[in-house]
């Protein structure tokens, strides 16, 4: 397995130079050329302290796989149905997805129906609404989104999404990190 090519990917995506990944793995960066160009094999101790500064680990680092699936279609969705007070469902669009840096899910809200409340978190919540419209309550605050407009918020108080309309409404709700 050639892991040079891949430990220069995970350096140019961190936006450090060959220099900067030494000083961090307290190696030379002649070593870190060498090892990008697979014309020499790190110790696994050295290994794992290159992927550390590169914000991974072994396991992460062999894990990832070119042929990870890319497209999701109706087969792939999970649906919870009738979900209490939603009067409607919620579709998670891409399989596993609490298991990544976000979640995008599909949530329809019946006449009355709302979302559960989310206690404050780290991250962000983002949403389209595709379909009739929606409040955002946030705290104490409360706006509305209509058709083709969308809302971005940092989740710092207890918040959820309430349908007060007399027709359903779709959202395309995606959080950060994962909270459904």
């Amino acid at each position: 397995m050639e892991i040079g090519n891949r430990i220069r990917r995970l350096r140019l995506q961190r936006g450090l130079t060959q220099e900067e990944l030494a000083d961090r793995c307290e190696l030379s960066k002649g070593f870190i050329s060498l090892l990008e160009r697979d014309l020499t094999s790190p110790s696994i101790a050295t290994l794992v302290d290159v992927l550390e500064s590169l914000g991974t680990d072994l396991k992460t680092f062999f894990g990832e796989s070119g042929d990870e699936k890319l497209v999701f279609g109706e087969k792939d969705v999970s649906v919870k149905e009738d979900a209490e007070g939603l009067k409607g469902c919620i579709r998670w669009l891409v399989p596993s997805a609490q298991k990544n840096r976000m979640e995008p899910i599909l949530l329809e809200l019946g006449p009355g129906g709302e979302t559960d409340e989310d206690d404050p978190h780290e991250g962000e919540e983002f949403g389209y609404v595709l379909s009739g419209s929606v409040r955002i309550v946030i705290g104490d605050r409360v706006e509305r989104a209509r058709k083709d407009e969308s809302f971005y918020f940092k989740p710092t108080a207890p918040h959820k999404l309430v349908n007060a309309g007399k027709s359903s409404c779709r959202v395309l709700w995606v959080s950060t990190p994962p909270s459904f």
